[in-house]
């Protein structure tokens, strides 16, 4: 039997986790220099309104001896693990996951795949049923792999306010986007994170990425378009009318794909501390 173990950055609750037969890391994240679990010591509602409240929020990485514990632990009721957490482009846990992963002589296997939120969380369903079919944790390990970089993820901002915490813009470029009402939209594939492009309005960002996420459909991913192995879905912070708004939007967009919005999904909170509140992202994945 395999164990599947992810992060709460994948957006699986720990009811839904209970429920998927799945292990989550809570991704742990500090307001005001106090720590922090989503679920676990604090609800969105709450994180939200010391957000608003000019709270100052940043991120940390879980602790790994408790990881290596867990992974012990499991030991004790399944044959193998496999570990899916963020991408390697935008944390440095997988790589240190890696690391402790070797003394278990190949009972752990650690993928790097590649993805954050919804698409890692249909990397989780993936491993989910590639273990039920009965493959081993290596196998479903280099399946992920293979295919960690059919994914695409575009985010639209409504503030360059965490990005200039964050030390990811200069404060003059943040100053300048506020003034201008810049909204970024940035990407992620392969799993880094960089800019697509700004827009001037919500609905022009929303315009943007749905064109996008079409070109990719025709053109990065049409081999599994046509197969129909392919899955979109839309992730936000805070606003969640908004959400599904957009929904309506995009499953109109994608009718001539026969393709409906997956799942709309609230964001986890170790990801809104990167970009505030009133994101919304619209992403698709290949899947099994």
């Amino acid at each position: 039997m395999v164990a599947i173990v992810t992060d709460s950055n994948s957006g699986i609750t720990q009811k839904e986790a209970k429920e998927l037969g799945c292990t989550v890391i809570p991704m742990p994240f500090l307001i005001n220099e106090e720590e922090y679990f989503e679920e676990i010591n604090l609800s969105q509602n709450e994180f939200y309104k010391k957000l608003l409240m000019g709270a100052g929020v940043s991120t940390s990485q879980p602790n790994i001896f408790n990881i290596v514990e867990l992974w012990k632990n499991l030991l004790n009721e399944f044959d193998e693990i496999v570990h899916i957490p963020m991408s390697s482009g935008l944390s440095a846990s997988t790589e240190t996951a890696i690391s402790h992963a070797k003394e278990f002589n190949g009972k752990v296997q650690v993928v790097d795949n590649h993805r954050i939120s919804v698409t890692q969380r249909q990397s989780v369903l993936d491993a989910l049923k590639l273990a039920k079919e009965g493959k081993s944790a290596k196998e479903i390990k280099d399946w992920l792999e293979e295919t960690s970089y059919d994914s695409s993820i575009y985010i639209m901002l409504t503030t360059l306010k965490y990005l200039k915490k964050g030390g990811r813009i200069t404060p003059a470029a943040a100053a300048l986007g506020t003034l201008l009402k810049i909204k970024p939209v940035l990407q992620i594939q392969g799993g880094k994170l960089d800019k697509f492009c700004q827009v001037l309005s919500y609905s022009q960002g929303k315009k943007k990425m749905i064109e996008q996420i079409i070109k990719d459909f025709e053109q990065r991913f049409k081999q599994f378009e046509e197969k129909g192995k392919m899955k979109i879905f839309i992730a936000y912070t805070y606003l969640e009318d908004k959400a599904l708004e957009f929904k309506e939007e995009v499953d109109k967009a994608f009718e001539k794909y026969n393709i409906e919005v997956e799942l709309v999904s609230s964001l986890p909170l170790s990801i809104a501390c990167h970009i505030g509140d009133g994101a919304i992202a619209l992403a698709c994945c290949r899947y099994y």
